[in-house]
């Protein structure tokens, strides 16, 4: 197997170490910008994808979300499958265009939002379907740090900080509206709050709100950069009880601090690895995963207006 990685910064690095986990026999090569660019142990460095002529099984794009488009379309049109690192695009503009290309192509594409892999989202998912539990309200909190993101690095000159590289918290946080609407479904209607006034002086997007309306309930979403104490945590009310999820520490509570759920002995690095074997697997029984390109920008719409 081929694959063909665009932009090997820190995310890439984690789907790399997730494909070298999965011990497969394949040929990792990574599109690098300059010939200086240093190399990693088993991958290939290509500079020109206009010369490069080996058939690629997939591409893992990665790089900053505003060059996503770029490849999106020139990878679509060599048809190869794509795995697509969230949020698929930073802009709708000419997203249809995308879609439809894609579509025609009858391309394989996973946008990656690996919390769907994170045990506490997936027995959400499957707890609240079988259950048919009566929801009230949902609140959503992801708070953290952004200078504490790159130790070592000055973050205002990250792409998260910048608004042309595609940065911004609601963007980052793109999670957030992913498993919501996975869980629930997509919302009757979105109203979002998206500001840049805190302390931290850059020009993305530092702080969204989200409120999304369903037939019976409401859920509310709030991300930051400026949690100096990192905090990511969904809160279900029911009728006659209230779930804590707590992300960070793998568990989710009752209102009697019992336990619903616990991941014990978990990473957060694990759905790296699980999402990369699922979007495999499906490549190799010839099957649409899941979170396709067209589906992830339904919820780059409630993201961005």
């Amino acid at each position: 197997m081929n694959i063909l990685i665009i932009g090997l910064g820190s995310i890439a690095r984690k789907h790399l170490t997730a494909l070298r986990s999965l011990k497969m026999n394949a040929k990792i090569y990574a599109l690098r910008s300059k010939p200086s660019s240093e190399v990693e142990d088993g991958v290939t460095n290509v500079y020109d994808l206009e010369d490069f002529n080996i058939p690629i099984h997939f591409a893992i794009i990665s790089n900053p979300s505003n060059l996503h488009y770029h490849y999106i379309e020139l990878l679509s049109k060599k048809d190869i499958p794509l795995f697509i690192e969230k949020p698929a695009l930073h802009s709708l503009e000419n997203s249809e265009k995308l879609v439809k290309l894609i579509e025609k192509k009858q391309l394989p594409t996973y946008i990656a939002c690996n919390l769907r892999f994170h045990p506490c989202i997936a027995f959400l998912k499957k707890e609240i379907a079988i259950q048919s539990l009566r929801v009230n309200e949902v609140n959503v909190y992801c708070g953290s740090y952004l200078p504490d993101w790159r130790p070592g690095k000055d973050f205002r000159a990250i792409y998260s900080a910048n608004a042309s590289m595609g940065g911004g918290v609601h963007l980052d946080l793109f999670h957030e509206i992913d498993y919501i609407t996975w869980i629930f479904g997509f919302p009757n209607k979105s109203t979002s709050i998206l500001k840049n006034l805190s302390s931290l002086e850059i020009d993305a997007i530092d702080y969204a709100n989200y409120l999304l309306e369903y037939d019976t309930f409401t859920a509310n979403l709030t991300l930051n950069y400026y949690r100096r104490k990192p905090k990511r945590q969904i809160e279900i009310l029911f009728d006659n009880d209230t779930w804590t999820v707590d992300l960070i520490n793998n568990h989710i509570k009752n209102d009697n601090e019992e336990f619903i759920f616990q991941a014990q002995n978990f990473s957060v690095l694990d759905t790296y690895t699980s999402q990369l074997e699922y979007f495999i697997s499906y490549l190799k029984n010839k099957k649409a995963p899941m979170n396709s390109f067209k589906e992830s920008i339904d919820n780059l719409k409630i993201c961005l207006n």
